[in-house]
């Protein structure tokens, strides 16, 4: 239990993570941040949802960015 409690993506969806992220930088921040095809093509939560839960890389990088933008909060 211990590790759920440090872990800041404990209960936070992929899909809130991408909203957040969507919200917060916009489509065109995120892509000049993460640089993923996903996000600078037609992008939309539907389509990258599909392409990050198939593409761990990508995946751990928009969590990642997620986290850091928590912490300046």
């Amino acid at each position: 239990m211990a590790n759920t409690a440090k872990d800041p993506l404990h209960g936070v969806t992929l899909e809130t993570v991408l909203s957040a992220l969507v919200a917060q930088y916009g489509w065109d921040g995120l892509a000049q941040r993460i640089d993923i095809r996903c996000f600078k093509s037609d992008p939309s939560i539907k389509s990258s949802l599909t392409f990050l839960r198939k593409t761990p890389w990508a995946r751990e990088k928009v969590e990642a960015l997620y986290i850091r933008s928590q912490a300046r909060k």
